[in-house]
């Protein structure tokens, strides 16, 4: 059974940093192109961060290049996104997403969030 278990959220001042991790298991970590998205009620869900199989293909939304970095540890099945200089736009429930090969197909797998509140 694949899950995904998202943690490390919280309430951070302007300017802070959080990291968040992705904590997985039940299928093959290493062969999983993972993600983080996040969403708040005042937008849709938006992908933040993309990280390859290997960890050496990486993308941001133009929003927090340079402020996070997305990572992931294959010999401990888990994912991370290293959050620094948060601001009030970065609220939200962020969300991680693994897409693996299954039957033939890609299936994507998603956690059940963590909220991160940035706020003075």
């Amino acid at each position: 059974q694949v899950q995904l278990v998202e943690s490390g959220g919280g309430l951070v001042q302007p300017g802070g940093s959080l990291r968040l991790s992705c904590t997985t298991s039940g299928f093959a970590f290493s062969s999983a192109v993972m993600s983080w998205y996040r969403q708040s009620p005042e937008k849709e869900r938006e992908l933040v961060a993309h990280i390859g199989t290997a960890g050496d293909a990486t993308n941001y939304a133009p929003s927090v290049q340079g402020r996070f970095i997305i990572s992931r540890d294959n010999d401990q099945n888990t994912g991370y996104l290293q959050m620094d200089s948060l601001n009030t736009d970065d609220t939200g429930t962020y969300f991680c997403q693994i897409v693996i090969p299954q039957g033939g197909t890609w299936i994507d797998y998603w956690g059940q969030g963590t909220q991160v509140t940035v706020s003075s």
